[in-house]
């Protein structure tokens, strides 16, 4: 079976400001729980929107992240630890539900 990508929307936040503090604490956990190292390739990328002239982006951030299955995409997001960032990104998502992919 071919790759999958794991996608997370996140709304445009209430104040950017407390959502970028946030997200770094996120990631902190987000590497911990799941034994990331922070050098070298990281597996996942991180997508800011901006605006154009003066449309605001629906969405302020995007986290994409690549399994080589679908099995191993369902094996991760149902781990406990996997489960306790996803809680974490409901806590800081202030514009709305994230939407996931």
């Amino acid at each position: 079976m071919d790759s999958v990508k794991l996608l997370v929307l996140y709304p445009q936040p209430k104040d950017n400001v407390v959502f970028d503090h946030d997200y770094a604490s996120h990631w902190d956990m987000f590497h911990q729980k799941l034994s990331i190292p922070r050098t070298g390739k990281l597996p996942y990328t991180v997508t800011k929107f901006v605006a154009v002239d003066d449309e605001i982006p629906k969405y302020y951030q995007m986290f994409s992240m690549v399994f080589s299955s679908m099995n191993e995409l369902h094996k991760t997001l149902s781990s406990e630890e996997m489960q306790s960032v996803a809680s974490d990104a409901v806590r800081i998502s202030s514009g709305g539900a994230e939407y996931f992919n």
